[in-house]
This record gives C-alpha cells, sequence and structure tokens, in this order.
C-alpha cells in the first residue's frame, strides 16, 4: 500500500496569490489545473475568517476554478480546532463573520455572552461600540482572549480594508490583554491544515505572497516555503527578512509540481 502521507502536498494562499479581489491572477487556473492532473494533494488556506467554505467555493468557481469545498482551510477552522482541543463544550462570546460562526457552531461551541470561557474576535462587518465594550467587559471578568489572525488589513475593492489585527486595536489597548493569535504565521494553523489534508510537513509546500505570515509561518512549521510576486511582497523586500523562502517565482503560473523538490531534498 502507497503511503499517501509521502506525496508532496501544497498549500495555497488565495489573495495575492490565486486571486486578486476578483479577479483570477493570470495563469493561477492552468496551476490549479496542473495539481489536479497530477493527483497532487493540495488545499486553499487563508487567514480570512468572515466568509465560509461554500463561500470561498463560489468565489473561485466564478472566477474559473472548479474545487472542492474540502479543498479550503480558513483561520476560522484553525481558530474552532484549536478550542475543541483545549476545551470541549465551552463558551465564547464572537465578534466575526458566517465563516466563523459556522466553525465553532460545528464544533459545538456554546455562543453566548453569559459567562463565557472565550471571547473570540474574527473580521466582521457588524463592529459596533456596544460590541467593543462586552468584549473589554467580559475579558475583564476573566474570559480569554482569541483573535483569528492579525492581518492589519484586508484587500478591498477601493483599497486596503481594516482586518482582524487592527479590529483587535482598541479591545487591547483598553483591557491590556494580548489576544493568542490562530491564523498564519502561527504553526497552529500549518498544523490543522496539514491534519485536515493527512500529510506531513517534511513533504509539504507552503505558497503565499507574504513574507510575515505565509513564508516565516511555512517555515516555522518545516514547509518548504515558495514566494510568489503577484501580491504584496516585491522581489527588492525580501533581503530585509532574516529569514528567507526556498522558492521566489513571479506567480504560480511558473511553479511546475513536478520539478520543485522540498527543501529536506535539496
Amino acid at each position: 500500500m502507497t503511503d499517501t502521507s509521502l506525496e508532496k502536498a501544497f498549500f495555497i494562499d488565495m489573495d495575492g496569490v490565486i486571486n486578486k479581489g476578483n479577479c483570477l491572477i493570470r495563469g493561477a487556473d492552468l496551476f490549479v489545473e496542473k495539481l489536479l492532473a497530477r493527483g497532487c494533494r493540495f488545499m486553499f488556506i487563508t487567514n480570512n475568517s468572515y466568509h465560509t467554505r461554500d463561500d470561498l467555493q463560489q468565489r473561485l468557481a466564478r472566477m474559473g476554478i472548479d474545487a472542492d469545498r474540502e479543498k479550503f482551510y480558513t483561520s476560522a477552522m484553525a481558530t474552532s480546532s484549536f478550542i475543541r482541543s483545549q476545551k470541549r463544550g465551552c463558551r465564547a462570546y464572537v465578534i466575526g463573520g458566517p465563516g466563523l460562526h459556522e466553525e465553532l457552531e460545528k464544533r459545538e461551541i456554546i455562543i453566548t455572552d453569559k459567562n463565557p470561557d472565550y471571547v473570540i474576535l474574527g473580521e466582521t462587518g457588524d463592529y459596533d461600540y456596544r460590541k467593543i465594550t462586552e468584549a473589554i467587559h467580559l475579558i475583564n471578568e476573566g474570559a480569554r482572549f482569541i483573535a483569528t489572525n492579525m492581518d492589519i488589513t484586508g484587500p478591498g475593492d477601493r483599497g486596503p480594508i481594516p482586518a482582524c489585527g487592527a479590529l483587535v486595536a482598541p479591545i487591547e489597548k483598553v483591557t491590556g490583554v494580548k489576544p493568542y493569535f490562530l491564523g498564519k504565521p502561527n504553526p497552529a494553523m500549518m498544523y490543522w491544515a496539514r491534519k485536515k489534508l493527512n500529510v506531513h510537513s517534511r513533504n509539504s509546500f507552503m505558497i503565499g505572497d507574504r513574507m510575515d505570515t505565509d513564508i516565516v509561518g511555512g517555515m516555522e512549521s518545516g514547509m518548504t516555503c515558495c514566494l510568489v510576486l503577484s501580491g504584496v511582497t516585491a522581489r527588492g523586500d525580501v533581503a530585509r527578512f532574516p529569514y528567507q523562502p526556498d522558492y521566489i517565482f513571479e506567480s504560480v503560473s511558473d511553479i511546475d509540481p513536478d520539478l520543485i523538490v522540498t527543501k529536506w531534498d535539496r
């Protein structure tokens, strides 16, 4: 019997790698077709906790990439997996979008403002003074503070928009409590994603456009890291970081799954 855990596996960031907003990055669909044709294991991995997996699947389908919903892994999923591993049947006060609510409810986490074990914050379109104040009170009363990711900004139709890391700021400032971030670059997210795909870090590739989330998170997880220059990082920026990617490509269209090898085999 073949040990599928030793096959190459690809974990692919979305914004800046596969798409920019609602526009597909040139050649991204062809790269996904290569992975499917070769039977490679792969998963789209995103820090955005707002959207459900169905939302993400439909979004890519509109751009011409047909992928099963099981091919998507979000920071909301990492958050729910982590909390379930820490305390089953716990209670949480949640500020976040439908993707976060769906994943927490799936893990039987009770969403409430009555004596919660956790305050959980993710991307949301419904962020107001009352919710911020309630989160502050609950943390001061003993609830543990968790956030889905530390990204300050995300992509919007008219330019950058506040992401989870920005929404954390007023709560952290008032309480003096820093949240535990579950999304990239936390290796915990990489661990849960690999566990879902049933692959080992030695045989896994992380493909992303951000040095401070995708690349450092992949590196700290023991994965081989591929930086693409189709997103936020320019080639001239790379040398300023103390850690370096294993590969640099202009875009995913330049990646041949058959030719790249892991850093453990180079």
